[in-house]
């Protein structure tokens, strides 16, 4: 662990995110595990089943960041166009990965067997290791700092945890929150103040109106904990000072 900020970026991939017909899950999902292993999130792109508007993500955020994670398009049907397009943004060919065909026959050996569209599974970038997948047997692929990863949310979770501890990453971020009936509007000066006087700290402020009565949460992070906790004091003191009745944990 260093102190230094490592960072990832993701590429959420399919035409079924972009009509609305499948609300996506991984960006949460990979955000929270990203942060336990010391890794923030810094930009999420969601592209179409197009070859070059992945291979344009891909590059772009792989060279900006640590890591870069994708979701979605490694399956076995004709759009699932991932491994191509990140073969073609590495300037590498497409194999078929003998340990990957070697898993998907004994996975399918029960199931009807191994057909052209599942042997689509085996298919990786020349190059790239592989992310076990207890689940469905088609597993992920890594190759560099790329991680290509399912698109299925629970296929997905189960890839992270495979890969859980096995990258470089800073402090984990943690983070405290307060919340009450307090708009963001009358303490905005006090959420500034506070936060320039703690570098190591960001403060978040989400609104929100309930019971008829508007109000706001604020989270308060940090990768060190005195930091936070010297952070969550003074925004608590200020806003006990401004006559402000507040929750720790949020409301």
């Amino acid at each position: 662990m260093t102190d230094r900020i490592f960072t990832a970026g993701l590429v959420v991939i399919g035409d079924e995110i972009l009509s609305g017909r499948t609300h996506d899950k991984n960006i949460a999902q990979v955000a929270s595990w990203l942060q336990v292993q010391g890794i923030r999130l810094a930009e999420v792109r969601v592209v179409p089943d197009v070859i070059e508007r992945i291979v344009e993500a891909v590059n772009a955020l792989r060279e900006a960041n640590d890591y870069l994670f994708t979701t979605g398009g490694i399956g076995p049907t004709h759009d699932d166009i991932t491994v191509d397009a990140v073969a073609e943004a590495l300037g590498v060919d497409v194999i078929i990965h003998p340990q990957a065909r070697a898993t998907l026959e004994r996975y399918y050996a029960d199931k009807g067997g191994l057909n052209e569209g599942r042997l689509r599974m085996a298919r990786v970038p020349d190059g790239a290791e592989l992310i076990p997948n207890r689940m469905s047997g088609a597993p992920g692929i890594r190759i560099g700092n790329i991680h290509l990863m399912a698109g299925v949310p629970h296929i997905t979770a189960g890839m992270l945890d495979a890969l859980t501890g096995s990258l470089e990453g800073g402090a984990p971020l943690i983070s405290e929150t307060v919340g009450g009936f307090i708009p963001e509007s009358e303490v905005s000066t006090l959420l500034r103040e506070a936060e320039q006087a703690h570098e190591n700290c960001q403060i978040g402020s989400y609104p929100f109106f309930r019971e008829g009565k508007v109000g706001s949460n604020f989270v308060v992070r940090s990768t060190d904990r005195a930091d936070l906790d010297a952070c969550m004091k003074d925004l608590c003191d200020g806003l006990t000072e401004a006559g402000f009745e507040f929750t720790h944990g949020g409301i």
